[in-house]
C-alpha cells in the first residue's frame, strides 16, 4: 500500500481535474478495504493507455458492460502491487505480450463513477473507481485477441478518430480527451529531443 501512496503523492497533476481527483483518492487510500470490490463505495482500479510507438494508435477494447471502445484495464482484488496488476490485465485482455510499460510513474488519474449494472447475473450497485492510469507503448502489429468474459472487439484506433467509436460521451470528453492531449505533449517533447 506504501507504493501505491507514493505513486500517488508523486503524481504532479495536469489539470483541476485531477488535482482535485488526487486529493479525493488520497484521502480514501486509508479506508478498509479499497484495494478490494468488497468497498462497495469506492475501491482502487489500473488503467492503461497503450499507444504505438508514433503515438498514432491506441489499443481499445470494446467493453461488454459499457458497449463502447474502452481503454484496458481492472480491478486489484487485493493485489497492492499496482504495476503487476496492470501487466497482467493487458495481456488478458488484449493478448499482447510484448509492450514497454512505463512504470516508474503515472500517466493519469482520474475517479470515475459506475452506474449500477449487472455483471454476472448479479446486481452491482454504483459506485467510484479510484483509477490510476498507466502509459503504455506497443507495437500494432503484435498479434492481439478478444476475452470474451470482458471484451468483444479488440483494436488499435486511430487517434484522431477515437470518438467515432467511442460512445461513452463523458468519457471521450473529461478522460480520453486529455490523454490523446497528454500524449501530444509527449510527442512533442520528442519531436523537439530528436532535432536537438
Amino acid at each position: 500500500m506504501k507504493d501505491i501512496c507514493q505513486f500517488v503523492q508523486n503524481y504532479t497533476p495536469y489539470n483541476e481535474q485531477e488535482e482535485k481527483d488526487k486529493n479525493l483518492i488520497l484521502q480514501q487510500l486509508s479506508t478498509d478495504n479499497i484495494l478490494t470490490r468488497k468497498n462497495l463505495v469506492a475501491h482502487l482500479t489500473v488503467s492503461a493507455w497503450i499507444v504505438s510507438p508514433d503515438f498514432k494508435k491506441v489499443l481499445m477494447a470494446f467493453h461488454r458492460i459499457y458497449q463502447s471502445f474502452a481503454w484496458l484495464g481492472g480491478h486489484l482484488d487485493g493485489n497492492a502491487d499496482i504495476v503487476a496488476v496492470i501487466r497482467k490485465e493487458i495481456q488478458e485482455e488484449s493478448g499482447l505480450s510484448e509492450f514497454q510499460l512505463i512504470e516508474d510513474q503515472l500517466f493519469s488519474l482520474e475517479v470515475l463513477t459506475v452506474d449500477g449494472h449487472v455483471k454476472n447475473g448479479e446486481y452491482v450497485s454504483s459506485h467510484l473507481h479510484l483509477n490510476l492510469t498507466f502509459l503504455c507503448i506497443a507495437n500494432p502489429d503484435l498479434p492481439i485477441r478478444i476475452q470474451p468474459s470482458e471484451n468483444s472487439q479488440i483494436a488499435w484506433l486511430e487517434v484522431d478518430k477515437i470518438n467515432q467509436s467511442v460512445s461513452e460521451v463523458w468519457f471521450m470528453k473529461h478522460i480520453y480527451q486529455k490523454l490523446i492531449d497528454k500524449v501530444k505533449l509527449l510527442e512533442g517533447e520528442s519531436s523537439c529531443a530528436s532535432s536537438n
